[in-house]
């Protein structure tokens, strides 16, 4: 059984026996409420349960909005919003706060007053001015007053628009570079309001800059795509991640939802956070089991009937099925490649390059090592005892998005 003496504790909490245990972080969000439920705290509780975490909320606002705009905005009492805080801490205890939609200028500073100002617990800033929709959710003073939130965060996370509020410059990273000295703490800057098909991120420490680029990905379903990569940032750093690493995890999360969006609503719709399953994590993860076939018509019946949802059907060869858990089983006809076993196992590895070099140095021989494959992925493959095949890849996007789904 886990003990904890504080309430704001290391990343790594310690068992009885003094084992370390990664177990689930309790992640504190401080954040106003969406009622359509695509940004705001329903993204941040739907992003840290889908990534292991136990999410505990201090609303900040209530908000009548949809994917097309913000009708409503009522302010919480700030008594109230310290009143949750205190509520958890004093409990539950936080890994790591998330702060999104603060409300005002006097929430701003209550928040800044309780929580810890000596990093002691990682916090995420998302300084939220405006929601994808086009509605204020920040006054001039409540930006005036984000300045004492930086000054205890580990990250802040502004897009472009957000970053010119806080740090007036024609360069966005010479403007960053500004908010890192001025308040010591690390800055994300969120290319996805720029122009051009590729998007941009650059994180911005005080003596190291880490830049990503991939493809923009044509969707409109992009309401709370900042609340969602905030709170996963969190998430990752209160398993004890470093920031880089912890920004490229999330940032892989958040494309993936965006994949994997609903599409609902007339404008902006919500992103797909429930539909990333068995994506994001360090560890290697059982993908999916393919097996021979003989009669197609019998085994696609037989594990229809089990449960499993047909992703794909391409009678008389192949069809896949999707387990709840996000796994898959596929059948075959032309697994000849399979070997005498009959069978593939895929599993899937975030560093596949070095997990084969890992394996290879405890003694399993490969068949070959990392391959580009002509379908996306990257892979290598081994034999178990029984001779059947062992794939291990990294597929990133292409995993949860192939164009071939059923539906």
């Amino acid at each position: 059984m886990v003990r904890r003496t504080t309430p704001f504790a290391p990343p790594t909490a310690v068992l009885e026996d003094g084992a370390a245990l990664l177990e689930t972080p309790r992640i504190l969000v401080i954040a106003g409420s969406d009622s359509g439920g695509g940004a705001g705290i329903q993204a941040d509780i739907k992003t840290v349960t889908m990534l292991g975490g136990h999410a505990m909320t201090a609303i900040t606002a209530i908000t009548a909005q949809n994917t097309i705009g913000v009708q409503q905005v009522a302010t919480v009492p700030t008594d109230l919003v310290v009143a949750q805080i205190d509520s958890i801490v004093n409990d539950l205890g936080v890994d790591a706060v998330k702060i999104g939609m603060i409300g005002s200028a006097e929430i701003a500073d209550a928040v800044a007053d309780y929580l810890p100002d000596d990093r002691s617990v990682p916090i995420v800033f998302d300084p939220v001015m405006v929601a994808t929709s086009g509605g204020v959710l920040a006054d001039a003073g409540t930006i005036a007053a984000f300045r004492r939130l930086m000054d205890i965060a580990t990250v802040v996370t502004p897009n472009l628009p957000e970053l010119q509020r806080l740090s007036p410059g024609d360069d966005p990273v010479a403007s960053a570079l500004r908010l890192v000295s001025d308040h010591r703490c690390a800055v994300l800057i969120k290319g996805g309001h720029d122009s051009g098909e590729a998007l941009v991120d650059a994180l911005i420490e005080e003596d190291n800059m880490t830049s990503w680029q991939d493809r923009r990905i044509a969707t409109g379903d992009t309401h709370g795509t900042g609340c969602t990569l905030a709170s996963a940032i969190a998430l990752f750093l209160a398993r004890g991640l470093p920031l880089p690493e912890a920004v490229d995890r999330a940032r892989r999360f958040v494309r993936l939802a965006l994949r994997d969006a609903p599409g609902l609503g007339q404008g902006h719709g919500p992103m797909g956070q429930g539909a990333v399953r068995l994506d994001v994590g360090g560890e290697m993860r059982l993908n999916q089991v393919t097996l021979g076939l003989d009669d197609y018509e019998a085994s696609f019946a037989f594990y229809e009937s089990l449960g499993l949802m047909p992703i794909v059907a391409n009678p008389p060869d192949y069809a896949r099925f999707e387990a709840p858990g996000g796994a898959t089983l596929s059948i075959h006809r032309a697994a000849d490649d399979a070997g005498p076993g009959g069978a593939t196992v895929y599993f899937e590895c975030d560093d596949l390059d070095g997990t084969v070099e890992r394996l290879a140095r405890a003694g399993l021989r490969f068949e070959h090592g990392p391959t580009d494959q002509p379908w996306m992925w990257r892979e290598a493959r081994l034999r178990d005892p029984h001779g059947n095949l062992i794939c291990l890849y990294r597929a990133g996007e292409n995993r949860r998005y192939p164009p071939w789904r059923i539906g």
